[in-house]
């Protein structure tokens, strides 16, 4: 790792971070943790606007000036918490910089091959390693283990370029999180999605076996974690401002449980099984991990329509997701006021000369649906906007009109 930074790097960086702490201490963020943690505590009915995604490689301001990768890296998460704070919806900002562990263990044993398109930003195919799902052999059941000398090393790194402007914390939390840590995403790259389907259907006991070892192998690494001390405040996941009066707020000094803190699945490989199935083959070997949770948020991209009978299964769930491809009337009817819904619009309304005017008309109608019920607005999955660096802001604009005029 190159560890050599020009004094210029070391500039632009201190500027950098001094403009993000004034940021994360303007009133509005207190104002923001309170009106978050009142809706997500199913008690203040105002939606809130969460924009998670804005095309930011599209944004003049995500030029880089640093030439040194670990600098650069540092300067473009700085660069788009200054740009995103421009946008002014509700997403807060917090006065600390995360680095993440160094651990000594990740995956599951087998090498996950992909094949990169040529093309910038394009996609990649992933060459599944299990070919035989009665041939598990490869499997390495997971262990919590931090490299402490190379976190070290990444944290000093860090704290050298910010020059005290901003605090540095260490995630130490476990490596299975989020995406490696929700069963469902995991399966797809080791089995193949096509593949997963049809062995619902010709290898039920071999997949429930796949499925039942990486759900040991998660919580094993959780339950390690926590007995380490290693989960901490910083480590709340709901996909959303994770606050809520029932627990702790997310904090870059203090240890926690699993149970003082918001946890987070998703299950966006199922998005074509049946509710049975999804409950079968997955649900039932996640709810084992949910359960240590304070609370949880479930679901991504996938439509969850005709799931959210089996979602209620989960005992601490507080928010489920509703995607631009989901019913929002059918969801809007069946979860009530029992849930918050996280309200995603469809990111492709933002193409086009008309779009804002689209955004509005689809906006309203879905309000007509959600008027009744507890609710955020998240934006995400904005590949594009044309290389228009107001679009977003004026989407908020006009977003938090309607919601003035609904609300």
């Amino acid at each position: 790792m190159n560890t050599d930074f020009s004094q210029e790097e070391k500039t632009v960086i201190k500027k950098l971070a001094a403009r993000y702490r004034d940021i994360c201490g303007e009133p509005v963020q207190e104002l923001r943790r309170q009106a978050w943690s009142s809706l997500n505590s199913l008690k203040h009915r105002r939606p809130l606007i969460y924009v998670r995604a804005f095309a930011w490689h599209e944004m003049p301001e995500s030029r880089p000036e640093c030439e040194n990768p670990f600098a650069r890296n540092l300067e473009d998460w700085l660069k788009s918490r200054i740009f995103w704070h421009s946008l002014n919806d509700d997403s807060i900002f917090e006065p600390y910089f995360i680095v993440r562990a160094v651990y000594r263990c990740c995956g599951w044993g087998w090498q996950i091959m992909r094949s990169v398109s040529d093309e910038p930003r394009g996609s990649f195919k992933v060459d599944y390693p299990i070919k035989d799902l009665s041939k598990i052999d490869g499997f390495r059941m997971p262990f919590h283990a931090i490299d402490e000398k190379e976190t070290s090393i990444r944290l000093e790194m860090t704290r050298g370029l910010l020059d005290g402007e901003l605090p540095c914390v260490v995630d130490r939390g476990p490596a299975y999180r989020m995406w490696t840590g929700d069963i469902s995403t995991d399966l797809g790259y080791l089995r193949g999605i096509e593949n997963l389907m049809l062995d619902m259907m010709d290898q039920p006991e071999e997949l429930h076996r796949l499925c039942s070892l990486l759900s040991q192998g998660i919580l094993k690494t959780h339950g390690e974690a926590e007995a380490a001390g290693d989960w901490s405040l910083i480590d709340h996941q709901n996909q959303a401002m994770p606050y809520a009066e029932e627990l702790a707020r997310p904090r870059s000094d203090a240890p926690a449980k699993r149970k003082d803190l918001w946890g987070y699945m998703a299950s966006q490989e199922f998005t074509l099984v049946s509710p049975e199935q999804f409950d079968e083959f997955l649900l039932q070997y996640q709810l084992p991990i949910l359960k240590h949770f304070g609370l949880t948020a479930y679901g991504c991209c996938e439509d969850l329509t005709r799931k959210i009978d089996k979602l209620r299964q989960i005992p601490n769930l507080r928010r489920i997701a509703v995607s631009p491809f989901a019913n929002v009337r059918s969801c809007a009817e069946q979860i009530g006021r029992d849930y918050v819904m996280s309200y995603r619009p469809n990111p492709a309304d933002l193409l086009g000369p008309d779009c804002l005017e689209l955004c509005r008309k689809n906006i309203r109608r879905d309000f007509g649906f959600l008027k009744e019920s507890f609710f955020d607005i998240t934006l995400k999955d904005v590949e594009t906007v044309e290389y228009d660096p107001h679009r977003i802001r004026n989407w908020v604009e006009a977003v938090r009109k309607i919601v003035e005029e609904t609300f």
